[in-house]
């Protein structure tokens, strides 16, 4: 089993939804369910308004009833109850504000992790990639008061910030990377030594990390960011 972490865009490659359902299928199939449930946890925005991933990840995995997707959303500033990871077969956390994700998932995180070490496959979207991390992009577009990445991708966060994560893997996210300019906010933080390693996954692309080599799917690129004792490497991973 898998997890699945997606930059963001359209939701989502066609073979990437499939990869994540026949997985969310097998675990469901070692319980005597021949139909997976998946969790789908969403967090709204600031005015109410449900993320508009979330809508289409529920179409695109529930599509031709390959599999119940179970939607769960709290407010802005809410938490998820423990409850939302009861007999699920697949876990999905949708896209937002990743800082209000990263709030939300607090009384989840021993569980997921206890979940996925155990097979639980996991599916990222956008924030809900990011928060996947040991240590947490959560946003900002301003390292030491200089502008380093739009402050449309900011979360509204003014300065980077990096926060403890579900810990799901041990490299710091960010996405949207192309698109939204947030490599550079990557290999910024990677240069003021905030992270010593990392990837910016583009829209429309995933990285899957399971047990053999990191697989990229979709239509763009993963960036690999590494800093070194002089100088940051960036380096593509493509699909």
């Amino acid at each position: 089993m898998s997890i699945h972490l997606v930059g963001g865009g359209p939701f989502v490659a066609a073979d990437v939804a499939a990869a994540f359902t026949a997985e969310a299928t097998a675990r469901s199939a070692a319980v005597g369910r021949t139909v997976p449930r998946i969790g789908l946890l969403s967090v709204a925005g600031a005015d109410g308004t449900s993320p508009g991933s979330t809508a289409d990840i529920a179409e695109v995995l529930g599509g031709s009833r390959a599999a119940e997707v179970l939607v769960t959303e709290v407010p802005a500033g809410g938490v998820f109850d423990t409850t939302v990871l009861s007999d699920v077969d697949a876990l999905v956390v949708s896209g937002g504000r990743t800082p209000d994700y990263l709030h939300a998932v607090t009384p989840l995180v021993d569980q997921i992790r206890l979940l996925v070490s155990d097979g639980l496959p996991y599916l990222g979207y956008s924030a809900g990639a990011m928060i996947a991390a040991d240590r947490a992009l959560v946003g900002g577009h301003r390292i030491g008061g200089v502008e380093i990445c739009p402050e449309d991708a900011s979360e509204g966060l003014d300065e980077v910030e990096l926060r403890e994560g579900l810990g799901l893997v041990d490299l710091t996210i960010d996405v949207h990377a192309v698109q939204a300019g947030t490599l550079a906010r990557l290999v910024a933080s990677a240069e003021a030594e905030f992270v010593t390693a990392g990837l910016a996954i583009d829209e429309d692309t995933a990285l899957v990390v399971g047990e053999g080599a990191l697989e990229v799917r979709g239509t763009g690129s993963v960036w690999r960011v590494m800093a070194g004792e002089e100088s940051v490497s960036v380096a593509t991973m493509g699909a």
